[in-house]
């Protein structure tokens, strides 16, 4: 009787695990077209914040030369004075930026931050 059951059991299970490859299978073609859609989202977003960040930059280059102008009509400076004094400005305000950027990053991180973290600088790196 043991006999009977068992090839009866065996098919039941062929049974399940065929229904369970076939939702599998429509699940990974799901996630499959997720990714492409996502894909496209991600490279048109990156697409768009590099085109910002150009725009950004080349505004900065414009507002420095600006204030190189400003700075060497003002205080009738030459040309080389007027550029150490805005060069000196910038690496003050980087200075300023740098520190207080470390002291935000100081302090107490969870082991979960910790170690996202070290994932993602380790992928980053090319060290998986």
């Amino acid at each position: 009787m043991a006999d009977q059951n068992s090839p009866r059991g065996f098919g039941a299970a062929a049974r399940v695990t065929a229904l369970a490859a076939s939702v599998m299978d429509l699940h990974v073609r799901i996630a499959l077209q997720e990714v492409d859609r996502e894909k496209r989202r991600l490279i048109s977003g990156g697409l768009f914040l590099a085109i910002g960040g150009t725009a950004m930059f080349l505004a900065l280059l414009a507002g420095e030369a600006s204030l190189l102008l400003w700075i060497q009509a003002q205080w009738d400076l030459d040309w080389m004075r007027a550029l150490l004094s805005l060069a000196v400005a910038n690496l003050v305000l980087a200075g300023i930026s740098l520190r207080i950027g470390g002291q935000v990053l100081k302090g107490p991180f969870l082991p979960q931050t910790l170690e996202g973290l070290m994932k993602t600088v380790r992928a980053v790196m090319g060290r998986v």
